[in-house]
């Protein structure tokens, strides 16, 4: 477990979800833009960033080849990381082909499941939240097939002008990938990742579960003392995580 201490007037900060690059290039660059600027405000008292994915719609990783732009958002990240800022990058399930670009390139470690971190003394579980709680199986079928590893040897033949604009328009036209058809508020009987959190509090105790994924901001208790935190997206809610002694969700208003 990574332990995180906040030093005087600094906060951790989390964002998920801008799916850079979609639907094209053209008409997500203005939020690019915009949370690249995010990121420069932050970087004045961030102790450290989380990013809980899908960063970009489309990510895979060919052995020499990454996918073309986005070079404004990957130059600030790099410039908050060698400013001695650590982040943190979760995999989505839209760049869940992320292999190690980041951590040789960035020095941004990628996590691919849910991870335990204790900040200020609070226990966090922090992950992107695709696949989680029951429910949700065409995904996850789907999920097993993409990360076999003959399936993405097999992808990686495929020309990179060809394998990158097939991966594009099956991520913004497949609901099972892109999540569309999730884009509203089921009840907490029905959301799959508050039972996800609901059974985990049954194994031990967090303070706070962070995810994405569901493009809603949402702030439900779940216990005396523990919280479940969704950060929403950054095409609609334009929403972000800050957390010094509490977590507050906050709309980033340019």
């Amino acid at each position: 477990m990574i332990t995180i201490s906040t030093s005087t007037n600094k906060k951790v900060y989390f964002a998920s979800d801008q799916h850079l690059g979609a639907p094209t290039q053209e008409t997500s660059f203005p939020r690019e833009k915009k949370f690249v600027a995010w990121l420069d405000e932050i970087k004045k008292d961030a102790e450290a960033v989380f990013l809980l994915g899908d960063l970009f719609d489309f990510w895979f990783e060919y052995k020499t080849v990454v996918p073309k732009g986005f070079v404004r958002v990957l130059g600030k990240l790099a410039e908050i990381k060698d400013s001695g800022i650590p982040i943190y990058f979760f995999v989505g399930n839209h760049d869940l082909w992320m292999n190690d670009y980041f951590e040789k390139e960035l020095n941004i470690p990628v996590y691919h499941s849910p991870q335990e971190f204790l900040i200020n003394n609070k226990k966090f579980l922090i992950g992107h939240g695709d696949g989680l709680g029951p429910g949700d199986k065409g995904y996850k079928r789907m999920k097993k097939v993409f990360t076999f590893p003959l399936f993405k040897w097999m992808f990686r033949w495929l020309h990179p002008d060809l394998g990158v604009k097939l991966g594009q328009y099956m991520s913004v036209k497949n609901k099972l990938i892109s999540g569309d058809e999730d884009a509203k508020f089921l009840g907490e009987e029905n959301e799959w990742l508050v039972l996800y959190c609901k059974k985990k509090l049954t194994e031990q105790h967090y303070d706070y579960f962070i995810f994405g994924h569901r493009h809603l901001p949402l702030e439900i208790k779940l216990q005396e003392n523990s919280q479940y935190i969704n950060l929403g997206d950054w095409i609609q809610y334009f929403t972000y995580g800050a957390f010094e002694k509490k977590f507050k969700l906050i709309e980033y208003q340019q």
